[in-house]
């Protein structure tokens, strides 16, 4: 089995029968590695597959194989890609990157200038995040819209959340900021284009010395 065999794409109308069998292992899998989740119910599911804000991986028979979705707050100032889930049988063979890309382009192509964060304790997904340009930050510079917090509720360390006063929990906080990312782009064309410019100075003085060399 490798990542070709999957077909990864934008969720629609076709796919919301998926949508039970998804909620399911997301709360499996959380149950399983210990840790909380905001529970979403199948009806939220299906809605995000039908207003194209989510992605999900068949396998080549057609079995379902892994889910990921968008959510926006503060006005669509931040979005999240939440839910990332791979099936058990599908796992090791980089599913999960290939999802997480892909609802990365799809999130870039909807909010361009949208800030996109996420919450994780899973260090693989860390390190994914990490890739897409994605860095740790304190959770002051995440959305504060409540909304998003109430989503915490379901979460088994939710009671960490609110007595550290919503400072911190048991998951890394991580921000890609599109700003940032066109500033320090910026600045690195900056950099490139003076020492390119130093390079050629100094060139033409190496070639200014040779033809005085010439004439002496």
């Amino acid at each position: 089995m490798t990542i070709q065999d999957f077909d990864i794409q934008v969720a629609s109308a076709q796919h919301v029968d998926y949508a039970p069998i998804i909620c399911d292992e997301m709360a499996e899998s959380a149950k399983a590695r210990g840790t909380g989740i905001a529970q979403r119910t199948p009806e939220y599911v299906a809605d995000k597959m039908l207003e194209g804000k989510a992605v999900i991986a068949l396998y080549k028979d057609g079995t379902w194989a892994g889910f990921c979705y968008i959510e926006t707050w503060s006005h669509g100032d931040f979005v999240a890609n939440s839910g990332l889930i791979v099936a058990p049988q599908f796992r090791k063979v980089g599913l999960a990157k290939a999802i997480k890309h892909k609802i990365f382009e799809l999130s870039r192509e909807k909010y361009p200038e949208a800030k996109l964060f996420g919450l994780t304790t899973g260090l693989p997904v860390m390190k994914i995040n990490s890739e897409l340009g994605y860095e740790p930050v304190t959770y002051s510079e995440l959305t504060q819209d409540e909304e998003f917090w109430k989503g915490c509720k379901s979460c088994v360390n939710y009671d960490i959340l609110t007595m550290k006063e919503r400072k911190n929990c048991m998951c890394t906080a991580m921000l890609f900021d599109p700003a940032e990312k066109e500033k320090d782009a910026k600045d690195n064309l900056e950099k490139m284009t003076k020492k390119a410019n130093l390079f050629e100075r100094i060139e033409n003085a190496i070639k200014s010395f040779g033809q005085e060399l010439k004439i002496f």
